[in-house]
């Protein structure tokens, strides 16, 4: 049995992969959509490619950010 395990943990991870490549689209398409509001608010009218990069930074450092372990700011060393 251990072959049909290691399968479905790599189906597993594989589904898993994809699951979180659609989220970071979706993440990135909320943030365009916030980035191109907010510069109309502020009076600003950027082209579309400044848009999309703007989202982009955002949208990794939101990724990233949230991959990131927390353990490090709950350390209770004395």
């Amino acid at each position: 049995m251990g072959v049909l395990d290691s399968f479905g943990a790599l189906v597993g991870s594989i589904v898993a992969s994809l699951v979180l490549l659609v989220f970071a689209i979706l993440s990135f398409f909320v943030t365009v959509f916030i980035v191109q509001a907010g510069a109309g608010l502020a009076g600003y009218s950027p082209s579309g490619d400044f848009v999309a990069l703007s989202a982009a930074i955002l949208a990794t450092g939101a990724i990233v950010g949230g991959a990131s372990p927390m353990m490090g700011l709950s350390s209770t060393d004395e």
